[in-house]
Formats: C-alpha cells, structure tokens, sequence
C-alpha cells in the first residue's frame, strides 16, 4: 500500500509541474490588455507602458514564468494587479467560502444520488425506476442558473412570510459577525505564517467555524445561507451519481455471486448493501471524486447568482479585469485540487479492491 502510494505520488508532480505552465500560458492568451482593463480604454500609451513597466509584463514570456516559478517555489503567488493585494490573503478569504459550498453540494448529491439509485436498481423497470431516471434525466439537463433563480424566487418571495423562506443572497445577514474560534479561545496566533493561514482558513468556513465556536446563531444563519446554492449546485451531481449507481448496481446484481447469495436464503438488505453495493463502488467512487472536482471549480454561475464571493467570482472577476496574478494563482488551487482528489480515488481504489494492492 505504502509503495502504491508513492508511486502516485510521485506520478503527480510532473502533473502539476505541467498545470502550472499551461496556468501561466492560459493567463496570457487571454484576448485583451491588462491596463486598459484596469486604467479604462482611453488610457494612452505611455501610462500603459509605465503600468506594464511596473506590473513586470513588459519582460519577455520566458523571463515572467521564470520569475514567476522562482516566487512560487518560496510559496509567494504574487500580487494582484487590480487590488494590490497578495494572492495568498485573497484566496484565504475565497477558496474557503466556495470549499464549504462544494463539500455541502456533493454531500446532498451523494446522500439523495446513491439511495435513489439503489431504489431503481432493486425495482428495475417499476415505476420507482421509471420515475428516478426522469428525475435523474430533468437534473441532469437542468441549467444551473436558472435552477439557481428558480429556488431563489420560490423560497424568498413566494414562500417569503412562511416558515420556510431562505435567504436568495449573501453569506450571512447584517448584523451577525463570525468571530474566528481562535479568538474566542484567546489562542494566542501569529500575525503570519503556515499556522496563521490554516487558522484564518478555517474560520472563513464560516458553518465550521461557528461549530468550532459554538455560536448557533451564526451556524443557523450560515448554514440557511448556504442551502438554496448547495441545492442548486448539487443538482447536476446529484443526478450523474443516481444514474452511475444505478448502472453499477445492475451489473453487479446480474453477477453469478449474487445468484449464489440468493439461492442460500440470504436476506435482501444484505445482498444489495452487503455483497452488491460494495462490489460496485469502485466506479461510484470515480463518478463522486470528479463531481467534487467539478464543482469546486464550476461554480462561477451559482456564486454570481447567489452573490457569493468565492473562486468561481473571483475567476470571473479576475479575467474581465485581465488580473493575470490571480487567475494563474486560482487556476494552479483548482488544478491542484483536481489532482489530489484524482490521487485520494486512487488511494481509494487500493483500499476498496485487494488486488489493486497486490500489483
């Protein structure tokens, strides 16, 4: 187990290596100038030389990415050039907000996906079936934004003066102010450092932070926040991870084991959860890792709908404004997530199926 780990490992850093290339190469293909998206369309030339002489963009390609590759080693992603800010302070206070929303989105997907796949495996061809794969088909085709808009206008003005209305914007509502867990401890934490980002990290997860705290007032209103995007966004998951169990669970069903299981009085719950179920997690495992990837970085349109400042408006923001520093800063977060949960299914793999271990 330990060697296969490794030799994933190690597989995965020319991956990244290579990522990090394509970010910065992407970051400036991008059609448009930096200064006249920031300075205005009527900036002239000179201030636009003098902005690029600054910002370091009038150094040849070659120079910037080795520039760029010597700060990022000493983990410095650099500064905005819209804000004026480091990389680093800005994705503290984004990745965490869109890490929240995605891990909630993909639960509800996992938690409601895998039953209602279940249910249409062990009732193949009934009506429990038929009525799944439509609902699985609807979720599937249905476009984020307008699901997004939808649930907004259904549970914030239809449903606005009854026990079940949802806020349709925001992270939290006036008036309510997450202080960090660490602060109400008195934890005495660095002004920098690895220490102080993974604390500042966490706190900005403002649901995990108001359980670290044990302020309910801001868990039940973060977490009110959260649920119209999270359902929004884990529509599309939800409907894939219902259609791949289903398959899944067919195909094992159908397996002379199954048969075998049968034919010896074996009740049912165990031949579907015990025997059927575990054998056909493997591709389910798959289907659930891509889908976290997916919405980690997919989730431009439901943050822009619901006003949530995370990754997804942070990249939106970053490319209409041309902010190289920060679209190769969030591209590198993203494919880097995408590259570890690819390596935590593989690990996965070895874990579920012995022979993947025996190679």
């Amino acid at each position: 187990m330990i060697q296969y780990s490794i030799r994933r490992l190690l597989a995965a850093i020319p991956v990244v290596l290579g990522v990090v290339a394509i970010a910065f190469i992407l970051a400036r293909v991008i059609p448009g100038d930096p200064c006249r998206a920031i300075l205005g369309e009527k900036a002239t030339a000179a201030a636009c030389e003098r902005f690029n002489e600054n910002k370091g963009l009038n150094e040849p390609l070659w120079t910037q990415f080795t520039i760029y590759m010597s700060d990022l080693a000493r983990g410095d992603f650099g500064e905005s050039i819209r804000f004026k800010r480091p990389i680093t302070t800005i994705m503290l206070e984004r990745i965490p907000l869109t890490m929240e929303l995605s891990i909630m989105a993909v639960s509800l997907a996992v938690l409601i996906g895998v039953p209602l796949g279940i249910l249409a495996a062990t009732r193949r061809n009934s009506l429990a079936d038929v009525i799944t794969m439509i609902f699985a088909n609807i979720g599937v085709s249905m476009p984020v934004f307008w699901l997004g808009l939808m649930l907004a206008y259904v549970f914030a003005l239809l449903l606005k003066d009854t026990p079940f209305a949802l806020p349709p914007t925001g992270r939290i509502s006036p008036g309510v102010v997450p202080v960090p867990f660490y602060q109400v401890y008195g934890w005495d934490v660095p002004q920098s450092g690895i220490t102080a980002a993974l604390l500042t990290f966490v706190a900005n997860m403002y649901i995990v932070n108001a359980l670290l705290s044990t302020d309910w007032t801001l868990f039940a209103d973060a977490l009110k926040h959260m649920i119209l995007p999270a359902v929004a966004l884990s529509t599309i998951p939800m409907a894939i991870i219902a259609r791949m169990t289903r398959s899944s669970m067919l195909e094992v069903l159908e397996l002379d084991y199954i048969r075998t299981a049968r034919a010896k009085g074996a009740r049912r719950s165990q031949i579907v959860f015990k025997h059927a179920f575990r054998n056909a997690l493997l591709p389910l495992v798959t289907i659930t890792g891509l889908q976290m990837g997916l919405v980690l970085s997919g989730a431009i349109l439901t943050e822009t709908i619901f006003n949530l400042a995370g990754v997804g408006r942070a990249m939106y923001e970053a490319i209409t404004a041309r902010d190289f520093p920060i679209i190769q800063g969030f591209l590198i977060v993203i494919s880097v997530g995408y590259v570890l949960i690819n390596l935590l299914i593989d690990l996965s793999y070895a874990y579920l199926d012995p022979r993947i271990r025996l190679e």
